[in-house]
C-alpha cells in the first residue's frame, strides 16, 4: 500500500535529482507544516543505500540537521497510508524535531475499500493518533483529480471518520484537497470542523480563503505560491489574516521557484517564506514570528 500511495504523488517533471544548495538561513525560525521525509528522493534514490527508517536518499537526521542549519526548527511528518503512518510515528519518536501526522490518503481510501480493508485501517489510524508525538489527522480530505466516481463514496467515508478522530483525540486535521473544494467546505460545514483545521498546500482561490479563514481554519502554503501560474494562490494569501497563515514544503514534491524541477527539502522552507514575506510587503523577521507562533498554537510544543 505504501507503493500505492507514493505512486499517486506528483513527480513535478522532475529532472535533476541533486538536492539544491541550502539558502540563506532564516533570522527568525519557523516550522515546516507538512512534508513526506520517508519517500526516496535525491541524488541516492534508487541505489542500494538505507536510511534510518529505510527509504534511500537524505537520511531524517541528515534532513533536519539541513533544516535546522537554516532556521527550520522542525517539521510536521504527513501521511498517506498505514506504512507511512507508522513511519511518522516512528520519526516523531525518534527526534524532538519531528511531529507525526497520520491517516490513510484520500486517493488510497478506495484501494483500501476495494479490499475490504477500510475499516481496519482507520483503526490503525486511530491507534496511531493516540501517540504523545501525533498531533494531526493528516493527510485526509477528497481529490476529484485522481479518483473518478466509483470511489468517491470511499473518500467521503474516509473524510468524515478521520474528521471524528482528530475530534476523538483532540489534535489537529491536515487536508488534502483537489478539485474538490465546494464538497470539503460543505462536508466540514455538515459534521463540524475539528477545531484547529489546516488546508494543506491551500489549493483555492481569494474567495476559498476568505470562506476558509472565517470558519476559522488555517491556510498552509507551499513552494507552489511561487509558481508563475499561481496567482491564485498569491490572491488567497493576501486576503488570508496572518493569524492564519502556514508554511509547508509537501517535500519532496513543490520546490519552489528558481529550483522548480529539483527535489524539495525542508531546508527550502526560506525561500518560500522570504517569497511570502515579500509578497505580503512585511518585514520577514516578523513574518516568521508569526508563521512559527501560528504553527505551535495548531500543534503544539516540539519538545
Amino acid at each position: 500500500m505504501a507503493e500505492t500511495y507514493m505512486k499517486e504523488r506528483d513527480r513535478d517533471g522532475r529532472k535533476d535529482l541533486k538536492y539544491p544548495a541550502a539558502p540563506e538561513p532564516l533570522t527568525v525560525p519557523v516550522y515546516d507544516n507538512h512534508a513526506h521525509l520517508e519517500i526516496a528522493d535525491g541524488p541516492q534514490a534508487g541505489s542500494d543505500l538505507q536510511t534510518d527508517f529505510g527509504p534511500q536518499g537524505l537520511s531524517l537526521t541528515e534532513q533536519l540537521d539541513r533544516a535546522a542549519a537554516v532556521g527550520v526548527a522542525g517539521v510536521v511528518q504527513a501521511s498517506g497510508d498505514i506504512e507511512s503512518s507508522r513511519w511518522a510515528v516512528d520519526a516523531a519518536a525518534s527526534d524532538s524535531r519531528v511531529l507525526a501526522a497520520v491517516a490513510i490518503h484520500p486517493n488510497d481510501a478506495p484501494i483500501y475499500a476495494a479490499e475490504g480493508r477500510l475499516d481496519e485501517a482507520i483503526a490503525v489510524i486511530d491507534e496511531l493518533a493516540a501517540h504523545p508525538r501525533t498531533r494531526a489527522i493528516g493527510e485526509t480530505g477528497l481529490d476529484y483529480f485522481r479518483t473518478d466516481e466509483p470511489g468517491r463514496p470511499a473518500q467521503h467515508a474516509s473524510f468524515e471518520a478521520h474528521i471524528a478522530l482528530a475530534k476523538k483525540h483532540g489534535i489537529a486535521m491536515q487536508i488534502h484537497d483537489r478539485d474538490a473544494h465546494d464538497d470539503v467546505l460543505a462536508t466540514l460545514a455538515r459534521v463540524g470542523a475539528p477545531e484547529k483545521t489546516v488546508f494543506h498546500c491551500f489549493s483555492g482561490d481569494e474567495q476559498m480563503a476568505r470562506i476558509a479563514a472565517d470558519a476559522g481554519y488555517y491556510l498552509s502554503f507551499a513552494g507552489n505560491v511561487t509558481f508563475k501560474n499561481a496567482q491564485n494562490l498569491r490572491d488567497a494569501l493576501a486576503v488570508t489574516p496572518r493569524e492564519r497563515i502556514l508554511v509547508e514544503t509537501d517535500a519532496p514534491f513543490l520546490t519552489p521557484v528558481p529550483l522548480r524541477g529539483r527535489p524539495n527539502a525542508p531546508y527550502l522552507v526560506p525561500i518560500t517564506v522570504r517569497f511570502m514575506a515579500a509578497e505580503l510587503g512585511v518585514d520577514v523577521d516578523e513574518f516568521c514570528a508569526q508563521v512559527a507562533a501560528n504553527t505551535l498554537a495548531v500543534y503544539g510544543s516540539f519538545d
